[in-house]
C-alpha cells in the first residue's frame, strides 16, 4: 500500500472517529433532555380532551421541566389516559392532591402537561398514582366566546347607532335638550336653582352644627336639661302649673259662658234688664222718680233748716260737729 492509500485511510478513520464522538454526544444530550438516563416515577392523568398532546412532550412543574409524556391511550368512552415519567429528583415536591392541566409551550408552541397546586400536608406522589385533571378551555370554546362577544358588540353598536340617530333627530329627552334651546335654558335654570338650594342646605347644615355645639355647651340650657335633674324637675313643675292654669282658664271660660247665657235669658233680673225693653223702661222711670224724690227731699231739708222752730236744733248740731273736728285736730298734734 502506497502513501496515498495510507493518507486516505487515516482521513477516513479521523472522520469516522469524529462522527462517532458527535453521535455519542448527541445521544447523551438528547437523553439528558428527555431524562432517558435518569431514574423516574411513572404517574398518569385522565383527560376528556388532550388537544393535540403527543408522546414525548414535556411535563412542567413550577416552571421547571420535571418529566415527559411516555404514552397516550384511550380508556372508556371518550377518555384519554396520559402516562408521564417524572424525574425522581422532583418527586418530593409533587403531592398527590396536585392538579394537572394541558398548556402550551409559548403562545403557539407544543402542548405540554402542567402540574400545579398541591399542599405539603398531602403525601408525595408514588409509582402508579393518578393525578386529578383540570378541564382546559379549548380553542373552540375560546372561538365560541369570541363569536358571542362579537355578536354582543354588534348589537350594542346597532343600538348606539339607533340612539344617536334619534338624538340627532331631536327625539327623546336628550334629543329634545339638544334641539330645543328653550328647554336647555330651563334645564340650566333648574340646575342653577338646584345649586342654590344645595348651597342653602350646606349653610343650614353649618348653622345646625353651630346650634348643636351651642346646645351641648357645658352649663347651657340643653346641658342642664339633659344632666341637671333639679332643672328638669323645675321645668316639670312649671309645666304642671301651666296645665293647672289652663284648667282654671277653662273653668273661668265655662263660667263666663254660663253667665253670658244667663244674661241672654229672661229668667233673671239682669237678663230682664238687658233683654226686656219694657222692664228697662220701668227701671229707668223708677230711677227718674228716685232722683226727683231726692231733689224734693233736699229742698224740704233746706226748708226745715230755715224754719224758726228748728233753726236752733240745726245750729247746735253744726256746733257739735265743729267741736269734734277741732278735738280731732288737737289729738293729731
Amino acid at each position: 500500500m502506497d502513501r496515498s492509500d495510507n493518507k486516505t485511510a487515516i482521513t477516513v478513520g479521523i472522520f469516522l472517529a469524529v462522527g462517532l464522538v458527535v453521535f455519542i454526544l448527541g445521544v447523551f444530550t438528547l437523553g439528558s433532555q428527555s431524562k432517558s438516563f435518569s431514574k423516574s416515577v411513572r404517574i398518569s392523568a385522565v383527560f376528556d380532551d388532550v388537544a393535540g398532546l403527543k408522546s414525548g412532550n414535556k411535563v412542567w412543574f413550577s416552571g421547571v421541566i420535571v418529566g415527559s409524556i411516555s404514552k397516550i391511550k384511550f380508556i372508556g368512552a371518550g377518555q384519554v389516559d396520559v402516562d408521564m415519567k417524572i424525574d425522581e429528583g422532583s418527586q418530593p415536591y409533587i403531592h398527590r392532591n396536585a392538579g394537572v392541566h394541558i398548556g402550551s409551550d409559548g403562545l403557539i408552541g407544543n402542548k405540554i402537561i402542567v402540574i400545579d397546586g398541591g399542599t405539603p400536608q398531602a403525601p408525595v406522589i408514588q409509582e402508579g398514582d393518578v393525578l386529578q385533571s383540570e378541564k382546559m378551555t379549548s380553542t373552540d370554546d375560546i372561538m365560541k366566546t369570541l363569536q358571542q362577544n362579537n355578536q354582543n358588540l354588534l348589537a350594542i353598536t346597532g343600538d348606539f347607532k339607533l340612539l344617536s340617530r334619534k338624538i340627532l333627530q331631536g327625539k327623546g329627552t336628550v334629543g329634545t335638550l339638544m334641539a330645543d334651546s328653550l328647554m336647555a335654558i330651563q334645564l340650566r335654570n333648574s340646575m342653577r336653582n338646584l345649586e342654590a338650594a344645595t348651597g342653602s342646605a350646606a349653610r343650614m347644615a353649618v348653622q345646625l352644627d353651630k346650634f348643636s355645639k351651642t346646645m351641648n355647651t357645658k352649663g347651657g340650657l340643653a346641658d342642664k336639661l339633659f344632666t341637671d335633674t333639679a332643672t328638669f324637675n323645675k321645668l316639670t313643675a312649671t309645666a304642671d302649673q301651666f296645665q293647672q292654669t289652663a284648667k282654671n282658664a277653662n273653668a273661668i271660660t265655662d263660667n263666663l259662658i254660663k253667665a253670658t247665657n244667663k244674661f241672654n235669658s229672661n229668667d233673671n233680673t239682669i237678663g230682664i234688664l238687658l233683654n226686656d225693653p219694657t222692664a228697662a223702661g220701668q227701671v229707668r222711670s223708677t230711677l227718674n222718680n228716685l232722683q226727683q224724690s231726692s231733689v224734693k227731699l233736699n229742698d224740704n231739708m233746706q226748708a226745715l233748716q230755715s224754719n224758726f222752730f228748728l233753726k236752733g236744733f240745726f245750729k247746735k248740731r253744726e256746733k257739735a260737729k265743729q267741736d269734734s273736728i277741732k278735738a280731732a285736730e288737737k289729738l293729731k298734734q
